[in-house]
C-alpha cells in the first residue's frame, strides 16, 4: 500500500505522475491536482512541449529560445525530453565520466600539470573560471570510496528534492551550490593563511541537497550504512554538520573540506526554508525509477588544502 504524496491517504492502486515521480491517489493524480513542477517548474501551463530549458512554446510543439534557434528538439519526444525529472542521474552520469576522464589525464597520460588545471579548484589558479564547475564533478582519483560515497548520497537523496522542486531548480540548485561550497573554501583557507593545495569533490552540492530535505521533513527515516542504524535525517545532517564544524576549527582537516561542507548544508537550509509548504514534503527516499523510468520525459567534496570533498 502506498501513500499520496499531497493528502498522505493510503492506496491499494496508486497512480504515479510521469512528469514528476510522484505517488498519488485518484484525487491528486492529474499534475494540475498536486501542483507539480513539471507544470510549474518547466514553464509549460499544459506540461506537453516545453522541456524547461526554454522560456517559449510555438505552436508546431517546439520549444523557442537558443535550442530552437539551434534547431535542437526540447520536445517530450526529443533527446532532451529525457532531462526532465531525471536530473539527479544526469548528474550521477557526469561525475563518473569525469571520473574516467581524470584517471585518464593523471594516470595513462601521467600528466598532473593537466589534471590540476582541469579538474581541481586552486587558490593560486581561481581565474582558472571553469575549474569552479568541473572540480563540483571531480573526485579523487586515486581510489573509489570518495567518488562512491558522493554517489550513493545523491542517488537517494536527490531524487525527493528533484520530484519537489522540479528539475531546472534542482540543477541550479547542485552546481551553484557546488561552486560556491569550492569557493567558500578556497576563501576560507586563504583568510586562515592555510591555502595551498586544491579542492574537488560534489560533497558540497550534496550537502546542500540533505539540508533542503532536512527542512522539509526532518523525520524522514534513513538509514546510516556504515554501521547500518536507522535514523531521522535531521540526526544524520546534525551529525555531518558536528564533524564539520570540529573538523574546520581544530588543528588537523584530514583532507577534507569542512567548510565547504558547512556552505552546501547551510546554502540548503535556506533553500528548503524558501521552498517548504509549497507541497506535500517527501515522505520516503527512493531513486524515482532510474533515468527514463518514471522521469516526466522519459518513456516509461570539495577537499581542504591537497584534499576532497
Amino acid at each position: 500500500m502506498a501513500q499520496c504524496d499531497e493528502c498522505g491517504e493510503h492506496e491499494n492502486m496508486p497512480y504515479n505522475c510521469r512528469r514528476c515521480g510522484g505517488t498519488y491517489c485518484s484525487s491528486h493524480r492529474l499534475p494540475e491536482s498536486h501542483d507539480c513542477p513539471g507544470l510549474n517548474q518547466w514553464n509549460d501551463p499544459d506540461g506537453v512541449f516545453d522541456s524547461g530549458f526554454d522560456d517559449n512554446v510555438d505552436q508546431s510543439g517546439g520549444s523557442g529560445g537558443i535550442a530552437s534557434s539551434l534547431g535542437v528538439n526540447t520536445g517530450a519526444g526529443g533527446p532532451l525530453g529525457y532531462f526532465r525529472g531525471n536530473m539527479t542521474y544526469v548528474f550521477l552520469g557526469l561525475m563518473w565520466l569525469t571520473f574516467l576522464a581524470e584517471v585518464i589525464v593523471l594516470h595513462v597520460l601521467q600528466n598532473a600539470q593537466l589534471f590540476q588545471m582541469l579538474f581541481v579548484l586552486e587558490a593560486s589558479n581561481v581565474e582558472y573560471v571553469w575549474t569552479w564547475v568541473t572540480s563540483v564533478f571531480s573526485h579523487s582519483p586515486f581510489g573509489f570510496f570518495h567518488i562512491a560515497g558522493n554517489s550513493i548520497a545523491l542517488y537517494f537523496f536527490g531524487p525527493p528534492v528533484e520530484r519537489y522542486i522540479g528539475s531546472k531548480k534542482f540543477a541550479a540548485l547542485f552546481v551553484v551550490s557546488g561552486m560556491v561550497a569550492g569557493l567558500s573554501q578556497i576563501g576560507t583557507a586563504m583568510a586562515l593563511g592555510t591555502a595551498g593545495g586544491g579542492v574537488l569533490g560534489a560533497s558540497g552540492a550534496v550537502m546542500a541537497i540533505m539540508g533542503v530535505l532536512t527542512i522539509l521533513n526532518p523525520n524522514l527515516r534513513v538509514m546510516l550504512i556504515f554501521p547500518p542504524i536507522p535514523m531521522p535525517i535531521w540526526v544524520l545532517t546534525g551529525g555531518y554538520a558536528l564533524l564539520s564544524v570540529i573538523g574546520g576549527l581544530g588543528p588537523v582537516s584530514g583532507g577534507i573540506a569542512h567548510f565547504a561542507h558547512l556552505s552546501g548544508l547551510l546554502i540548503g537550509f535556506a533553500y528548503g526554508k524558501h521552498v517548504k509548504g509549497k507541497r506535500r514534503a517527501p515522505q520516503q527516499l527512493g531513486s524515482g525509477g532510474g533515468f527514463g523510468g518514471r522521469g516526466p520525459g522519459g518513456p516509461g567534496g570539495p577537499g581542504g588544502p591537497g584534499g576532497r570533498f
